[in-house]
């Protein structure tokens, strides 16, 4: 008989101890995929930035390949300075070709403004004593044309010019501090070299290279162009 009575009772349900331990280690499980879901998101979200950030970045580079392959030369602009280099901005007057038109000239202007790296252009002419005014107007931040903003969050801007075959930081030429103005003449010497022996220097740049410094980018996007068409 009492056999059957034990047989017979309900199983028993689980105690408060045993329902804590189960709830706390699902708490666990929960805060531990909360956290690689974040982790996961967070992730998403700064890998989405840094691709939008480097294709803006490309479509800047872009934009300053074009002028430069469009840059005018010594012969056109007659002794003035057409490229002019600066602490977060560079300066180049380039040549703009109309179909059916003459081609004219137009001051172009980068500059880091408050984070943003801007492009400004003056109107176009061909009038070289008008090309000086224009000149003068950007490069003393006066022109009053709307600046075009290429890329936020930009928080710095190198530029370099190859010149007789090395990389030069900042100016063009180191009295003017510009391309296009001629420099200093130092005198001839008493006996002249063999005219295989002379060497050939010039301050005219071939090639500019351009570093910018993003935020959220551990190191700057560099670029290099050639100066004139290739």
């Amino acid at each position: 008989m009492t056999t059957s009575l034990q047989r017979a009772r309900p199983p028993r349900g689980f105690t408060l101890v045993e329902l804590l331990v189960a709830i706390s280690i699902l708490a666990i499980v929960a805060v531990l995929g909360w956290r690689g879901l974040d982790g996961i998101v967070r992730a998403r979200v700064a890998l989405t930035q840094q691709m939008e950030t480097t294709r803006g970045m490309q479509l800047a580079f872009a934009q300053m390949q074009s002028d430069c392959e469009h840059i005018a030369t010594r012969e056109v602009v007659e002794q003035r300075p057409y490229l002019l280099v600066g602490k977060d901005r560079f300066t180049l007057v380039r040549e703009v070709f109309t179909e059916n038109q003459p081609s004219r000239l137009q001051v172009v202007a980068y500059r880091i403004v408050n984070g943003n790296l801007v492009r400004r252009e003056s109107p176009t002419t061909r009038d070289l004593i008008q090309l000086d005014s224009l000149w003068q107007a950007v490069t003393s931040d006066s022109d009053a044309n709307a600046a075009v903003a290429l890329q936020t969050g930009v928080t710095g801007m190198q530029v370099a010019t190859w010149i007789n075959n090395a990389w030069r930081q900042g100016g063009i030429d180191p009295g003017a501090n510009a391309a296009g103005t001629p420099g200093q003449t130092q005198p001839p010497p008493a006996t002249p070299p063999p005219p295989d022996q002379v060497p050939q220097t010039t301050n005219e740049p071939t090639g500019m290279q351009v570093a910018l410094q993003a935020q959220g980018l551990q190191v700057p996007m560099v670029k290099s162009f050639l100066l004139g068409e290739p």
